[in-house]
Parts: C-alpha cells; sequence; structure tokens
C-alpha cells in the first residue's frame, strides 16, 4: 500500500512538472491569491464561496482605467483632456480595449451566492454613466452627475506576450519583489531596489523576462521569499522558487544597465518595461497642480462628506491629502480644512500637496488621531517646552549657514539644561498620569540642539505639532481610518493577516471613531472610509457607532454608485458574534466590490448625521 502511495505521488510529481514546463502555463500572468486558512474561512462566510472566489481574483488585477481628479480651481476637465490627449499620444501608449463591459446579468451572477440583498437597478445608474464615460475614446469625462470633473483613462490588458522561449534556451530573466510587481501593474517601471535576482551574463539593452517572488510559508511559521538580493538564475528547476513563480510573469522589460550595474547601485530605473500585461499609462509628475490621481471610491467619499463654503472641517488621518484637497476645492477655497497625521514626513507631503494646487485653507498639524481631542485640565508645561525646542530648531533651518553654525555651537549648552528640565518635568508629571516625554525623545531633542536640523525637516519646511482640539469644534469630520487595505489592488499576497489581527484593525478604528463624535458639533456630520473588504472594520464598526451613540443615524450619500452593506453576522470558532448591519440599514452605505462591474478598489463608506447629544 505504501509503495502504491509513493508511486501515485510519484505520477502526480511527474506530472505537475510536465505542466509547468509547458511555456504557454509558466510564462503567463494567472496568480492565485493565497489567504490565512481562518481569514479565508470568515470571508467564505460573508460573501459565499463562489463570489469571495471572484474578489480573491479581482484583487490580483489592476483596475482597467485610471481615475483622475482635476483641480478645478485652476484648470477644467476639458483642458486638461487635450493636455492627456498630446501627452499620450507623444508617448505612444496603445489602447487595446473596446471598452468595459457593464452588464446586469454579471453584477446579478457575482451576487447571486452571497447574503448580500441587492436591487441591481440601485447601481444601474452609476455603471451605465461609467460605461458612457467611455464611449468618446481612451480619455473620456466622467457621466455620473456631480463628478464631471473627473476623468477617466482607459487601460488595455491581459496581453498574451512571447517571451521567446526554447527549452535548450531559456529566456533571461528578473525576478522583482512583490511591492515592486504590484506597482509595475499600475503602470510603474522596474527601480533598482525591487529587483532581487537575475540571469547570468546580463548586460545593458538585453531583453529580459520578469517575474515575481511571493511570499511562501517559512520554517518558522511566517512568511518569507526566501531569495537573496544578488542570487544568480539559472534558467534551470534549482532556481529560487522555479514552481512557485510559474505563471507569475508579469512583462518583458529591457534592462538599463548591466547586472552588475544594478546590484551595485542604490537607485536608478533597472528596466524600461517595453511588454506588459497589463497597459495602464502612468502619471507621474504629469500636470502638477492641475490633476490628481485618485481611485473613484475615494472621490465620492469627499462628496459624501458634502462639505459647504465657511465650515471647519476634520480630516482625520489625511496622509497623502487626496481626500484633503478634494474637500478643499469642493468647498471652492473657502473655509478651514484642518488636516492631520501623526506622521511628520506625511504632514510635509500633505502641505506639498496644498501648495501645488494652490490651496490656502488647509490647515496640517502632526496629531495622531487617537489623542484628537484636547484633554481636560492637562498642563501644557512640557509641551510648551518641547515646542519652544522645535520652533527653534526650524528657526535654525530657516537661517544661513554661517547662522546655523553659531546658534546650535551656542545653544548646545543651553539645549543640555533645557533637557535637564525636561527630565525634571518628566518625573513630577508622570507620577501624576499626564502627559511626557520620553528618554528617547529627550536623546532626539539633545541631537537636534548639537547637530542641526535633520534631512527630514529641511525637506518642507514647518510641521506644527498639535495637543488636539476642543469637543464640539468642527461641523464635519472625515475619518479615512487605517485599516487592513485588503481592497487595494493589485495584490498577488494576502496571507499576513490573522482573524486576530483582523479584530485588531477593528478595536483600533472604533477608539479613533470614539474621537471624531466628540470633534463633531450637534448637527454636523461624520464619514468613516476604508479601503478594505473585512466587514470587522466596515459593517461592524457600524453597529458599534449606531448601538454606542444613540444620537448617531445613518444618512444618504450622493452620488450613490457603490453596493449595498452586509447583513448579519458571523460567528467565529471561539464563540465571539461580530454584528453588521440590521435590515434597511444596508441601502444607507456604500459598499464598492473590486469584483462588480465598476471595476473599482474594494472600498467602504457611511455617513451619519450627529442629533443632540444632551442626555
Amino acid at each position: 500500500m505504501k509503495k502504491a502511495l509513493k508511486t501515485l505521488s510519484r505520477n502526480r510529481s511527474s506530472l505537475t512538472l510536465q505542466n509547468l514546463m509547458d511555456p504557454s502555463e509558466r510564462y503567463c500572468y494567472n496568480p492565485v491569491l493565497r489567504w490565512n486558512p481562518e481569514v479565508e474561512d470568515y470571508f467564505i462566510k460573508a460573501y459565499g464561496p463562489h463570489h469571495f472566489s471572484r474578489i480573491s481574483k479581482a484583487l490580483t488585477l489592476p483596475s482597467c482605467y485610471s481615475c483622475i481628479r482635476v483641480n478645478t480651481l485652476n484648470t477644467t476637465s476639458d483642458a486638461v483632456i487635450e493636455k492627456l490627449q498630446g501627452i499620450i499620444q507623444n508617448s505612444g501608449f496603445q489602447n487595446g480595449v473596446d471598452g468595459i463591459n457593464l452588464n446586469k446579468t454579471e453584477l446579478k451572477d457575482s451576487l447571486n451566492d452571497s447574503n448580500i440583498k441587492v436591487e441591481v437597478g440601485e447601481s444601474e445608474h452609476g455603471m451605465s454613466a461609467l460605461n458612457g464615460s467611455f464611449e468618446n475614446g481612451t480619455i473620456s469625462k466622467c457621466q455620473i452627475p456631480g463628478l464631471e470633473y473627473v476623468v477617466f483613462v482607459k487601460g488595455s490588458g491581459p496581453h498574451t506576450i512571447d517571451y521567446d522561449y526554447a527549452p535548450e534556451r531559456p529566456p533571461k530573466e528578473v525576478i522583482v519583489s512583490r511591492k515592486c510587481a504590484e506597482a509595475v501593474l499600475r503602470g510603474a517601471q522596474v527601480f533598482v531596489p525591487g529587483v532581487t535576482a537575475c540571469s547570468a551574463h546580463v548586460e545593458k539593452g538585453d531583453l529580459v523576462a520578469v517575474s515575481v517572488a511571493v511570499e511562501q510559508p517559512g520554517v518558522d511559521g511566517g512568511w518569507t521569499t526566501g531569495i537573496t538580493r544578488g542570487t544568480v538564475l539559472q534558467g534551470l528547476q534549482t532556481d529560487p522558487h522555479y514552481f512557485e513563480r510559474s505563471g507569475l510573469y508579469i512583462g518583458q522589460g529591457t534592462t538599463m544597465m548591466s547586472r552588475a550595474g544594478i546590484f551595485r547601485v542604490l537607485q536608478g530605473i533597472a528596466l524600461d518595461m517595453t511588454k506588459r500585461i497589463f497597459n495602464l499609462p502612468s502619471f507621474h509628475d504629469v500636470l502638477d497642480g492641475e490633476i490628481f490621481l485618485q481611485n473613484l471610491p475615494s472621490i465620492v467619499t469627499a462628496h459624501a462628506l458634502d462639505p459647504q463654503k465657511g465650515e471647519r472641517i476634520l480630516d482625520m488621518c489625511a496622509a497623502p491629502g487626496g481626500k484633503t484637497t478634494a474637500i478643499a476645492i469642493l468647498m471652492r477655497d473657502e473655509g478651514e480644512v484642518v488636516a492631520v497625521d501623526r506622521s511628520h514626513n506625511k504632514v510635509q507631503n500633505i502641505q506639498k500637496l496644498a501648495t501645488e494646487m494652490g490651496l490656502k485653507c488647509i490647515i496640517t498639524y502632526k496629531l495622531d488621531a487617537l489623542k484628537a481631542v484636547c484633554r481636560r485640565n492637562e498642563s501644557n508645561g512640557m509641551s510648551a517646552l518641547c515646542s519652544d525646542k522645535i520652533n527653534s530648531c526650524t528657526n535654525i533651518q530657516n537661517s544661513d549657514s554661517l547662522r546655523l553654525h553659531e546658534e546650535v555651537s551656542s545653544n548646545t549648552v543651553e539645549g543640555l539644561d533645557a533637557d535637564t528640565t525636561c527630565k525634571e518635568k518628566v518625573s513630577n508629571e508622570k507620577g501624576n498620569d499626564r502627559a511626557y516625554i520620553s528618554k528617547a525623545d529627550i536623546r532626539k531633542n539633545m541631537r537636534r540642539m548639537r547637530n542641526g536640523p535633520g534631512r527630514n525637516q529641511c525637506l518642507g519646511g514647518r510641521v506644527e505639532p498639535s495637543k488636539g482640539f476642543s469637543r464640539n469644534s468642527f461641523d464635519r469630520v472625515l475619518l479615512d481610518a487605517p485599516c487592513s487595505a485588503l481592497g487595494l489592488r493589485p495584490r498577488l499576497f494576502a496571507g499576513e493577516e490573522t482573524v486576530n489581527s483582523l479584530r485588531s484593525h477593528g478595536k483600533y478604528q472604533k477608539r479613533m471613531f470614539d474621537q471624531a463624535v466628540q470633534l463633531v458639533r450637534p448637527g454636523g456630520v461624520i464619514v468613516y472610509s476604508t479601503c478594505t473588504i473585512n466587514p470587522g472594520e466596515n459593517e461592524a464598526l457600524i453597529r458599534y457607532a449606531l448601538e454606542t451613540y444613540k444620537y448617531l443615524s445613518l444618512a444618504p450619500q450622493n452620488p450613490r454608485i457603490g453596493g449595498p452593506g452586509l447583513v448579519g453576522c458571523c460567528e467565529f470558532p471561539d464563540g465571539y458574534v461580530e454584528e453588521w448591519l440590521r435590515p434597511g440599514e444596508e441601502e444607507l452605505v456604500q459598499r464598492f466590490d473590486p469584483s462588480s462591474p465598476l471595476d473599482t478598489i474594494g472600498f467602504f463608506i457611511a455617513k451619519f448625521s450627529v442629533g443632540s447629544k444632551e442626555v
């Protein structure tokens, strides 16, 4: 019996090797998204097996069109379309798509086996408008009412590529990292840091096949690619992940430097992608200040907030600034848009984008969204001292080099004395459970005083820290929450998320939402959004909000082009029950399904009206 099993196993292995040696099966793009088994079971319960299978497949593919938001304060959609047509013609971009097939039967089939209740007519308007947008060529204005300032650019694919394979002479090859491959599928080139392995004797100008190394189970129970950067490929089955890379070829490229150069330098373009599985034009550094490349659901999110001129609006997790600038433009740059993020560099990026677009109403702060509400009776002594030290560094960076040397030299001793004071204040306030600065922050400030501003502080000017905002001080609040990002596409790996990590995301988002509720005034609006397909971060958050804050209610959204939310609940093997929406609530949210004919990323939007907070 054992002998028979061994023989059967060998036969299966031999058959598998034969299939993998078939060039049409190996040298193609046919990825299978790998999930944590428990997470996969959870999503199957939520969507149904066939629907979730389609979602998984859609996530591995880029959208067949690019979505561009036009800055209507500086230009018009027609002017942008004319400029883009010239740019695309000059770049030689070829479009091979006849159009987007927005088909009712397809939508019904995709939702048939899930527990989502949907009337196709609800989505007909958005889909027919989107379909109509592509009737006039490669570049077209969006036909969805209210979104006429959005421009669509059609892409093409998937394309069949001849890699010139011969059994005795496999093509020269380059392996890129997963993140690099996902960027290439969206239209990027292959940059040096993204290359992990390369065939021997590759010279500048060679044509090479490009494959991707996706994470595999490691010996420690985690995930790893197991490829050392600089590995030499022989084109043999002994190459790293030879069989795992079957069906993971994303195109052909011309090398911009030799193999030695690729692994010697730290930056630059390694490959010019000449043939791609998907052709999507790149708009990097194109028409700065006039356009912004943004996903359609993100644009809809700003509209759902419905900002009005003269209002004070908070974007709680604002980086990279796409929704922030969209809100400011909808307000015609009249009012106040407060954009916060906890990362210094990300706040600088928001400032840079606002400047490029000529927006004056955006005010940025460095602030953790979990500390967005200003605490009462908080001691300001320590914060003031630290703020003074940061301001000192800022003043230094704006001076000339001689003054920089003089001020740093003269302030070194003072900085040491100030930090001694900091330490004393820390020890005093720590006992009173008040805000304090860590020893690491103290050492960092000491280094700044000695050495002057660092690279990050010199890039984009001053970043103001914030101690939070008063309760009920905003008319509208947008919480585009940090999430598992399981709706972003193209995606080639999803195994890092576990049920526990998904639950952790949900807890984190509830804490942020608690802050948002305190900051918005009675009669105001909160919009909550994520870029994930996880119901625990979407519908479960809505259930929490409505049960915890009785003065909140779901509000209609305009435009409404997404589908309905999930109704019901899910019970986990450990007995935990996750509650979602109740009947009647599903039509008040927007869920964007990556496998639907709209062909967007996975996204979720909910809008709340805030009633009287008096108990």
